[in-house]
C-alpha cells in the first residue's frame, strides 16, 4: 500500500486553517463562519478530485464514486467537521481527511467501483454551540426531530433555526423515509485515551461504544454561620458530597475495568469563605460496555446518594439526564477489519471506545466499524492534541484497504 505520509500532512495544514484560533486551537462551531468556509474548502476538494460532492439539507457533504455494478450500495466512511471550543484539529477531522485521501487514491488507481463510495463530512457531533449531539448523523439515519432543536439557542441567544437557515440549510423533510443505501459506515478516529499509546500499539480494532449515564444533582441542606453553628448542628451539603464522593469513587475502583466514574462540575452555594454552603450543585458521568453492570452501579449509587443525604439530614434530587445503552460494532465487520491487520501485520489491539461517538448513532442502523490511531499522551479536545505522523500515515492506509475490500471485491 501506498505511503500516504505527504498527503496527511498536507490536507491537515491546509484544512486546520479553517476555525485556527491561538495557541494552536481549534474552533469550528455548527453554521458559523469558520464551518461553512470548511464545508465549502472541502466541497471544493472533492470536486477537484473527480468526486461528485453535494449537500443533504441540513449541511452533511458528501463526496461520491458511484459503483458500477452495484450503485445503491454505498460504502461510507468519514467523521464529523466540528469541533469543540479551542479543542485539537484531529478529533473528526482527521477522519474526514483520511476517507478523503483514500478515496481520491482509489479512484485514481483502481477507477470505477463496483459499490458507491462515500466520503461524509458530517455536519455536527460535539454539542459544542447547541444543547444537542449528533445532529449530523442522526439526521440521515432519521432520529433527529426539528422540534428537539426548533427553541434551543447559543450562549449568543442566536436560535438554532436561524443559524441553520442563515448558513444555506434547512430542516430535512421527516415524512420522507431516511437513505436506505447505506450498507457499511466506517469512522477511523484518533483514541482520545492513552492506552494505544501505553501499550506502544498503532492500531485499536473498536468493538464496542461504552453506554453512559449523566447526573445532575442538587443537595439541600441548610446555609449558616461559619463561626457561630456547631460541627454538630450543621447542614453542610459539601460535606455530604464529599463523602458521596469518596464512596461512589472507592467503590467504582473495586468495581474495575471498563467502568468509569467521574464527578465533573461542583457548585457550592452561597460559595463564600464564611458560610456554611446550603447547597450543592454537582454532575456525574459513568460510563461501561455493559449495559445491566451500568445499570446496576448507577442504580446502587443512587440509593447510597439518598441513604447519606438522610443521614444528614438534607435532601437529594437526582435528575438522570443521559441514559445511552452501550452500542456494539458489527461482528463481521470488526473481524474483517481484524484479519486486515493480521494479512498486513499491523500492532493493533481489539478494545472498546470510552467516548461517544457518530457511529453509535449509525451502528443500531447500519453495518458499522470504527478503527483508533493513538492520541500522544491521551490528550484530545485540547490545542495539545495530537497524533504521531506515522500513526495517522498507518490509519490512513488500513482505512485504504478496508474500503478496497468492501467496495472493489465482489
Amino acid at each position: 500500500m501506498k505511503d500516504f505520509a505527504q498527503e496527511v500532512q498536507e490536507i491537515s495544514t491546509w484544512l486546520s486553517k479553517h476555525g485556527a484560533v491561538e495557541n494552536n486551537g481549534m474552533t469550528r462551531l455548527l453554521y458559523t463562519k469558520e464551518w461553512i468556509n470548511a464545508q465549502k474548502s472541502l466541497k471544493n476538494a472533492f470536486e477537484k478530485s473527480g468526486l461528485f460532492a453535494y449537500y443533504d439539507d441540513i449541511g452533511n457533504l458528501f463526496g461520491q464514486i458511484k459503483g458500477s455494478k452495484y450503485p445503491d450500495e454505498v460504502i461510507l466512511s468519514g467523521s464529523h467537521i466540528d469541533t469543540v471550543v479551542n479543542g485539537g484539529n484531529l478529533d473528526g477531522q482527521f477522519g474526514i481527511e483520511a476517507a478523503y485521501i483514500a478515496l481520491d487514491y482509489l479512484h485514481k488507481t483502481y477507477g470505477q467501483p463496483l459499490r458507491t463510495l462515500e466520503v461524509v463530512s458530517l455536519a455536527e457531533e460535539e454539542g459544542s454551540r447547541f444543547p444537542y449531539v449528533y445532529w449530523g448523523s442522526k439526521n440521515i439515519v432519521g432520529i433527529a426531530k426539528s422540534d428537539d432543536v426548533k427553541s434551543i439557542i447559543d450562549t449568543d441567544g442566536i436560535h438554532f433555526i436561524d443559524a441553520m437557515h442563515d448558513a444555506g440549510f434547512k430542516f430535512r423533510d421527516e415524512q420522507q423515509e431516511p437513505r436506505n443505501d447505506i450498507k457499511t459506515f466506517v469512522e477511523l478516529h484518533i483514541e482520545q485515551g492513552n492506552v494505544l499509546e501505553r501499550e506502544q500499539t498503532t492500531i485499536g480494532v473498536v468493538n464496542s461504544i461504552v453506554g453512559q449515564r449523566r447526573y445532575s444533582i442538587t443537595l439541600k441542606g441548610e446555609a449558616n454561620h461559619a463561626g457561630t453553628t456547631p460541627m454538630a448542628y450543621r447542614k453542610d451539603t459539601i460535606y455530604a458530597f464529599s463523602r458521596i464522593c469518596y464512596e461512589a469513587i472507592e467503590q467504582a475502583k473495586q468495581h474495575g475495568d471498563p467502568l468509569v466514574l467521574t464527578f465533573g462540575r461542583v457548585v457550592p452555594h452561597p460559595n463564600t469563605v464564611n458560610v456554611v454552603p446550603g447547597q450543592t450543585d454537582f454532575t456525574i458521568d459513568c460510563r461501561h460496555t455493559d449495559k445491566q453492570a451500568l445499570n446496576q452501579f448507577t442504580d446502587e449509587l443512587e440509593k447510597n446518594i439518598q441513604r447519606i443525604s438522610k443521614e444528614m439530614g438534607i435532601t437529594a434530587e437526582i435528575d438522570l439526564w443521559m441514559d445511552e445503552y452501550p452500542i456494539p460494532m458489527d461482528n463481521q465487520l470488526v473481524e474483517f477489519v481484524k484479519e486486515i491487520c493480521d494479512k498486513n501485520q499491523y500492532s493493533y489491539k481489539m478494545m472498546h471506545s470510552g467516548a461517544g461517538h457518530d457511529s453509535q448513532i449509525f451502528a443500531p442502523k447500519i453495518p458499522t466499524v470504527m478503527m483508533f490511531v493513538p492520541s500522544i499522551k491521551g490528550i484530545s479536545h485540547n490545542p495539545a492534541e495530537a497524533t504521531h505522523l506515522a500513526d495517522r500515515n498507518a490509519g490512513v492506509k488500513l482505512l485504504t484497504e478496508v474500503l478496497y475490500k468492501l467496495a472493489y471485491i465482489e
